[in-house]
């Protein structure tokens, strides 16, 4: 059985549901009577290790970081306008939600932008609120291990870029 190469210990890479975490090994496991590669990787906000199969690393949406391009892209689209459907709030929670899940930096930058509340904006539900700062939190870390600085310094940057659009 060849081992994926494509992740290798110490690369920052970014699992669709959890975000951005880091392989911390390539390990082999007897599983059911059968030897099995696995990425080891750790989220450090959780605390918390996942072991993805090698094998199923690309199906399951295991990917490298995204580029700078990929973030610039991500960031243009926090400066748009807020695209709101009238839906039912419940079935754009669950577009929204998706969105997250997806683990693609310009679909995660659309919710943190149509969720975004300037001061003279009424106040959000306690679910837009939560939907919003795991949006901006998935986008944050992504950007900050893209620009190689601190989450904080990357929340600050995004919020910055949402009160100028």
């Amino acid at each position: 059985m060849s081992i994926d190469s494509s992740f290798a210990a110490g690369d920052y890479v970014v699992y669709p549901t959890h975000g951005v975490g880091m392989v911390v090994a390539v390990e082999s496991q007897q599983i059911a009577g059968h030897e099995l590669q696995l990425f080891v990787i750790t989220f450090d906000r959780d605390r918390m290790t996942l072991r993805v199969p090698v094998a199923k690393a690309h199906k399951s949406g295991l990917r490298k970081l995204s580029t700078s391009n990929v973030m610039e892209s991500a960031l243009k689209t926090l400066r748009g306008r807020a695209r709101v459907k009238r839906t039912m709030w419940s079935r754009r929670a669950q577009e929204y939600e998706a969105k997250i899940n997806s683990g693609d930096p310009v679909s995660i930058a659309e919710v943190v932008r149509d969720l975004h509340r300037n001061a003279n904006q009424p106040d959000q539900s306690y679910s837009e609120r939560q939907i919003y700062e795991a949006a901006l939190e998935r986008l944050a870390s992504e950007l900050a291990a893209v620009e190689r600085i601190d989450t904080a310094a990357a929340t600050q940057k995004l919020e910055k870029l949402l009160a100028a659009a």
